[in-house]
């Protein structure tokens, strides 16, 4: 009895000092991120970052058709999520769509190299605007929008309404200054039903909604019609298409997880992106939308 306590004990002492080399290195790893951000914290979602490109050209004016794109880049790790953060894939679709307004999911900005976002905004000549949702264990996760044209206002609203995950949407305004503005709300809904009502209900009060012309985009993650997106399709418009284009997932799409919807404009045409690159880049395909967006009413 004696020799089988020692058989057992020597795997325990040899777990625990590689628990304990691990918790150090994690610990060296967390000493470059500010303490309110630290992964594992509950903090709220949050504005991290609103940018210009280096060499801004962008739109002169919000035209009568605009197009915009919802994309979830899954942490840049490509279909299975397990390889290392590699965002030159991703970047290459975004490209390729050349949309006005972009809308990101799972965003990852990684702690120790060169931010993706800031690099997308620079090569591609677009504006961005960053809310953190959780500080993920290799940076900050979140939602991104880009603009061709400059971004007025920007806003994080929390709709978590749960325990056990964040989640957030992120609001921003743009104007061109000939009287017509857009708002967007980008955003990535829970995957269960209670949860993803109560944070429908909760954007459909954003003030987004309710200043002129808007759009939100994101992954709605709509794998089966519940409550939640039958008041999307109750409360704002949607595209003129019998169906949603399948976006997820992008190897071989069926469901229907990424959307467009509106308040004050109107879809014209909506579909998946899928190409290649999309099909490789993440376990998502884009998804594309062209809106009309109404006159200002003149000045008085």
């Amino acid at each position: 009895m004696a020799d089988r306590k020692k058989t057992i004990s020597r795997p325990r002492v040899m777990a625990g000092a590689s628990q304990a080399a691990a918790l150090a290195r994690r610990a060296l790893a967390l000493r470059a991120i500010p303490e309110a951000m630290r992964f594992g914290q509950r903090t709220a979602p949050f504005l991290s970052m609103v940018r210009a490109p280096r060499d801004a050209v962008g739109l002169a004016a919000l035209g009568d058709v605009i197009s915009v794109a919802t994309y979830n880049v899954h942490r840049w790790m490509g279909i299975s999520g397990r390889r290392r953060p590699d965002p030159r894939h991703a970047h290459l679709v975004i490209s390729e769509l050349d949309a006005d307004v972009i809308a990101l999911q799972e965003v990852l900005r990684p702690a120790h190299t060169r931010d993706p976002l800031e690099t997308l905004c620079d090569d591609l000549g677009l504006h961005v605007a960053f809310a953190v949702t959780r500080v993920h264990k290799r940076g900050q996760l979140g939602n991104a929008i880009l603009s061709r044209l400059p971004i007025t206002a920007a806003s994080v609203l929390d709709i978590s309404h749960s325990r056990i995950e964040r989640r957030g949407a992120l609001g921003a305004r743009f104007s061109d200054g000939m009287g017509r503005s857009l708002g967007v709300v980008a955003t990535h809904l829970s995957l269960v039903d209670r949860t993803r009502e109560r944070q429908v209900k909760s954007l459909l009060s954003h003030p987004q909604f309710e200043s002129g012309p808007s759009v939100l985009l994101g992954d709605m993650n709509a794998w089966r019609r519940s409550k939640a997106i039958q008041t999307l399709d109750a409360e704002l418009s949607a595209h003129k298409n019998s169906d949603w284009p399948a976006s997820y997932p992008s190897a071989r799409p069926v469901l229907a997880l990424d959307r467009v919807y509106v308040r004050g404009a109107k879809v014209l045409e909506v579909h998946a992106h899928d190409t290649a690159a999309a099909r490789r880049a993440s376990d998502h395909l884009p998804v594309v939308a062209h809106i009309e967006i109404p006159h200002a009413a003149p000045r008085s």
